[in-house]
Parts: C-alpha cells; structure tokens; sequence
C-alpha cells in the first residue's frame, strides 16, 4: 500500500515540472513572435522612405552604392620647417691633463678626486731637497761675491786696481745672482697648483712614486665653463649661422632644451668632410658632465607658403610621382614634383593649386574616374615638428 503512494506522489511531481517546463517554451515563442512582427513593421517603414527618398533623388541609390568613402587635405599656404638630427656632446673650455714642468718623487698630494679648488692652490708638491740645497749653496758664494764687489768697487772709485779686477767680481756677482734666480724658479716647479678654480676630476699621483715632466697626472674640469659642439657635414654648409635656434636632447637625462648657434667653424675637417657648430649651453636644473652625449635638432629650411600633403598619400607611376585630387565628387590623377620631407609631411613645389582636395584616407582604393564620397575635410595647418635624418 504504502509502494503504491509512493509512486503515485513521483508521477505527480514529474506532470507538475512537465507542464512549468512547456509553460515556458510556450512564453518565449510568444515573444519571439512578438519581435519578428516588430522587425517586419520596421522593416516595411525602412522600405517607404527608402522609396520616397529615390523619387526625390533618383541618383540615390547608386551613390550609396558604387562611390569610395575617403577624406580629404585641403592645399593653403602653410608654414613648413625642416630639421635635420646631430649628435653632439658637452665640452669645456677647462677640461685639463695637468702634468709637472720637472721630473722628481712625489713627496706629498694634497686634494682627492671629486674635491674643489681654487685658482693657485697646491695639488701635489714633489721632492725638491737637492734645489733647496743648491740654493743655499749659491746664496752662500753670493754673499762672499757681493762683499768682494763692493771692496773692489770702492777701490776701483779711488783708481786702485785695473779695471779688469772691478769687471770680475762685478760679473762674477751678476752670475751668481741670476743662478739664484733660476734654481728658486726649478723650485716652484716643484709645487704643482691649480691653474683655475675647477673640479679634481681624476687623480693619478701617488705619494712615493716618480713623476716625469710632461706626463700628466692630474685632470682638473671646470664644470661651470661648458658649452655643446658638434660636427655637421659639409653638404650644410650654408644653412646654419650664429644665432639659429636649436632644439637640444639630453637622452641620459630624457630633457629637452632650447638654444642657440654661438659659433660656426669656417674649417672642413678633411678626414670625416665634417665642419664643427658650438651651440651654446642653456641653463639646466640637472648635472651635466664633459662628453656627455646630446642631440640636436637644427633647422635647414623654412618656407612660410608651402604647399603640403601627407606623405603616404604620394605615389609613383612610370611617369613619377602622383597624388590623386577630388573634382566633383571623381578622383583625377595629378603628377605632382615634391621637395623635403617632414613629420609626415612632404612640400609639393609644383602640379597642385590653392584650394585643391587631395585624397587622403582611403587614396589606395581609387583610380582614375572613381567616384567618391566625402567624409570629412580637413583644412588644419601642416606644421612639421618630427625629426628627419
């Protein structure tokens, strides 16, 4: 009995979920319908303007359909300027190798790496004993040498004695007295000073060793006395000049400066065909080190009315090159003849006018006779400010 309740109550359950299951289904082809009968109304309404629209414009349909949708670049007068990019560096006017006049042991070095100096201040000093002695030893004979000539002198003012004994001891104080001169000289070679106020930037002296005349032990910068050069080739000649403006990078520090020509070499290098422009160096909120590398951006060409279209829009035929331009709403193909290319930008010397509509977006899909369809004109000032090579 029990089995057969059991049951029963299954059988009940399953009719139950059965009939919400089809309830359902039965709900979303009710509102699918409703949705295709929306559609088929709004597509019948599409359809009557559609119509409407081809009785009052009967080219209508056939424009939608067959012209290229493109944009175009209206020709102005436009300011265009071209650059070209060279690396140079920072340099200092005193940026030295200071190297010792005579040749001795290192008897003390009196500054370290990175300290600042003054003008005249001791850097190193080196042994001068043997000097030192030298001299004592010519002051000694001077003195006897200065009262041997003045017992002669006044002898020789009382006519006693030749004259020749009076020009001897006269030559022989004379003599003495310009050794003493040179030996205090060969003794202050000894003490090296700092010719300028400046930076210790490298030390090679150590106390104890020898050091040579000539051979350079110490490198002394002055950091504030810097300025940039660089080398630009020969084919420029002519077209930078003291005051042009100069656009400086610092890639180390990631700046960007503005500055100006402060010197043009009149020189050609003969090995690298190069001549050389000092640009003055602007003031910086950063540290800037000699031989620190910079680029700079200087301008070779300027026209105030030039004529100009995007690069890419250029292209070649047998016949050179050609850009297409839009009259009444057909694309026609004019060769044109280009001159320097900037940011993109590239100046048409002659085959375009004023007031001309060259294809821009959209210029691979024509050819000759296309028709087109104009999405947007744009009538901007093309203004180069990339960097060309």
């Amino acid at each position: 009995m029990k089995g057969k309740l059991l049951i029963i109550t299954i059988v009940s359950l399953i009719a139950t979920a059965c009939g919400q299951g089809e309830s359902e289904i039965e709900k979303k082809k009710a509102e699918l319908k409703e949705h295709k009968t929306e559609l088929h109304e709004l597509k019948t309404k599409i359809a009557e303007i559609e119509a409407k629209l081809g009785e009052l414009d009967s080219t209508y349909g056939k424009k939608e359909s067959n012209a290229v949708l493109i944009t175009t670049v209206k020709i102005k007068d436009s300011f265009f300027e071209h650059k070209i990019e060279v690396r140079g560096e920072v340099a200092s006017r005193k940026n030295i190798l200071i190297s010792p006049e005579t040749s001795g042991k290192i008897e003390a070095v009196k500054v370290t790496e990175g300290q600042r100096v003054s003008a005249g201040q001791t850097l190193a000093v080196l042994d001068g004993k043997i000097l030192r002695n030298s001299i004592a030893e010519v002051q000694t004979m001077l003195e006897l040498a200065k009262t041997m000539f003045e017992k002669q002198k006044r002898l020789y003012d009382q006519n006693i004695g030749t004259e020749v004994q009076y020009l001897q001891v006269k030559n022989n104080k004379e003599s003495l007295e310009r050794k003493l001169v040179t030996l205090r000289s060969q003794l202050s070679m000894t003490v090296i000073k700092a010719p300028f106020s400046g930076v210790i930037d490298q030390l090679e002296a150590l106390e104890g060793e020898m050091a040579r005349a000539g051979s350079p032990f110490i490198r002394m910068v002055n950091p504030k006395n810097v300025y940039i050069k660089a080398d630009v080739s020969e084919r420029f000649i002519s077209s930078f000049k003291y005051g042009d403006d100069v656009e400086v990078y610092f890639p180390s520090q990631d700046k960007h400066l503005t500055s100006s020509i402060a010197a043009v070499s009149t020189v050609i290098n003969g090995q690298n065909r190069t001549f050389e422009i000092e640009v003055k160096l602007p003031k910086t909120n950063f540290e800037m080190k000699p031989n620190q590398v910079v680029v700079l951006n200087l301008k070779d060409y300027q026209n105030n009315k030039a004529h100009l279209v995007p690069t890419k829009v250029i292209q070649k035929d047998s016949k050179g090159n050609f850009v297409f331009v839009i009259e009444d709403a057909t694309a026609k193909k004019v060769h044109v003849t280009t001159g320097k290319s900037f940011n993109n930008q590239t100046e048409i010397l002659t085959g375009l006018e004023l007031n001309s509509l060259v294809a821009n977006e959209g210029y691979r899909e024509l050819a000759e006779g296309v028709k087109v369809r104009v999405a947007t004109n744009t009538f901007g000032e093309s203004t180069a400010k990339a960097t060309a090579k």
